[in-house]
């Protein structure tokens, strides 16, 4: 028993150091360095109440852009924010999650609560938003630097990424929807920025 707890002291202690170095050995495209500040914005969620970059301040967060009448990547990209909401589970109480919709005119405050509803989004933790087409349309393609535009038939054509922005409204990255893996990245890129010292600036 002795010797069986030395050589599980023994992993867990290379385990630590593997883990440092591969931390301090992360490529400079990995790290997360700000881009932006998150542009001004105040919209309307899904409980009717107005939303604005100040009631985020204090939380690490993470966007995407969606529609709910999406027939392409949106049922996948909510299903992995679904997941990331699961696995951040109910203690992590400074990690909001926001969906912006592309699609305002048809995505009321009552559209988007029936939606996040299916998906377990309670209103305190996963907000949907909505708001003028003209002020949605600027804050996904200048403020948050997405592209944006519409198809043939005139439904939105917009970006898969999800974007990580810390708690001084500092966008901090980038991850794929696409990717299976986006939802394991997206939990360590949180971690990395929740163990920033509270008071530190981001490294320009």
């Amino acid at each position: 028993m002795v010797a069986f707890l030395a050589a599980t002291a023994l992993i867990a202690g290379v385990y630590s150091q593997f883990s440092s170095t591969i931390q301090a050995r992360r490529p400079a495209s990995m790290r997360l360095d700000p881009v932006a500040q998150v542009p001004e914005f105040r919209f309307q969620a899904q409980d009717g109440l107005t939303v604005t970059p100040a009631d985020l301040k204090g939380n690490v967060w993470v966007a995407n852009f969606i529609f709910t009448r999406c027939l392409g990547p949106c049922p996948v990209m909510t299903s992995r924010m679904a997941e990331l909401n699961q696995r951040l589970g109910s203690k992590t109480k400074d990690v909001k999650l926001v969906s912006f919709t592309v699609d305002p005119d048809f995505d009321t405050p009552a559209v988007l609560k029936a939606y996040g509803e299916k998906v377990g989004a309670s209103p305190e933790k996963w907000r949907f938003l909505t708001g003028p087409k003209d002020q949605m349309e600027a804050t996904v393609a200048k403020g948050f630097l997405q592209p944006l535009s519409n198809d043939s038939g005139g439904m939105p054509v917009h970006s898969t990424r999800f974007v990580i922005i810390d708690r001084k409204g500092w966008i901090r990255g980038f991850q794929d929807g696409n990717d299976p893996e986006v939802v394991q990245k997206l939990l360590m890129d949180i971690g990395d920025i929740l163990r920033e010292p509270s008071g530190a600036e981001p490294k320009k």
